[in-house]
Formats: C-alpha cells, structure tokens, sequence
C-alpha cells in the first residue's frame, strides 16, 4: 500500500473524533457534523501531498470546515435568534447528580441551539478552541469586530 496512502488513513482514523466534536459544536446537529468533516477530508486528501510533509493536516482540515460551515451558512440564510437566560447553577453536596447533570446538559444543549450557526462557530472558536478574536476573525473570514459583537 502507498506510504502517503497509510499516512492519511492513519490521521483520519485518529483524529476524526476531534474534528467530530468541533463540527458537532459548530453545527449542533450529528448528521451535519459527520457531513462537514467528511467534506472537510475530502478536500484534505486532495491535498494530502503537501500537508503531510507540514505537520499542519489537522489545522488545514479545521480551517476547511469553517470554511465550508460558513459558506453553508451565507446559502442558507436564516434569521437569528437570541438565547434565553441560563438557570443558575445549584450548590449541594459533592456526590454526583446524575439526573441533574443530564438536565443541565440538556438544557445547555437547548441554549445553543437557540444561538445562530455564526454565533455558535464564535463560542467555538474563542471557547473551546481557545483562538484569540483575530484567529477566530481570520478563520471565519469577518473583522473582528463582527467577532466580538456575535
């Protein structure tokens, strides 16, 4: 089998989880995550010669879903809607509530799926990728001060 063959199985196999959960926070949808990141590979096995000598594969295939993520999203046009409040946070005892902890997962869940595509990719970027707002801008194709206003 081809050695660059090998190479690009070998990163898709490790790292697709990963780029699962940015495309699932990015999204908010597991079927549109799967399709965006087999779109987003798609288009890095085409370019697998020059990356893998780089180091930068797994940095070029997230560029590529925000990319496609926020081209779906110029298509689509759909309005925006503001998140409702979160409910505070309860103390108690440090046993864990599993009932509760699925309620606030849920509700969670249901506060982000409030927020617009672009707003979510935003929440993303800046808080679980930890990018700065000029690296979110940059990957997003928007000033920064679109970033900080969403």
């Amino acid at each position: 089998m081809d050695p660059l063959l090998n190479e690009f199985d070998s990163f898709v196999r490790t790292r697709t989880p990963a780029l699962l959960r940015s495309a699932y926070l990015l999204t908010g949808d597991q079927y549109l995550a799967e399709d965006l990141v087999q779109s987003a590979l798609a288009r890095t096995h085409r370019s697998w010669d020059r990356l893998h000598h780089s180091g930068n594969a797994e940095a070029y295939t997230r560029k590529t879903m925000y990319h496609l993520q926020v081209s779906w999203w110029r298509r689509r046009r759909v309005a925006e809607s503001m998140p409702g409040d979160m409910p505070e946070p309860r103390g108690g005892d440090s046993t864990p509530d599993h009932a509760h902890l699925t309620t606030l997962r849920i509700t969670l869940q249901a506060a982000l799926l409030k927020l617009s595509a672009k707003q979510r990719a935003v929440l993303v970027l800046r808080f679980f990728e930890d990018r700065t707002e000029a690296e979110a801008a940059d990957l997003l194709g928007v000033t920064v001060g679109t970033v900080k206003n969403r």
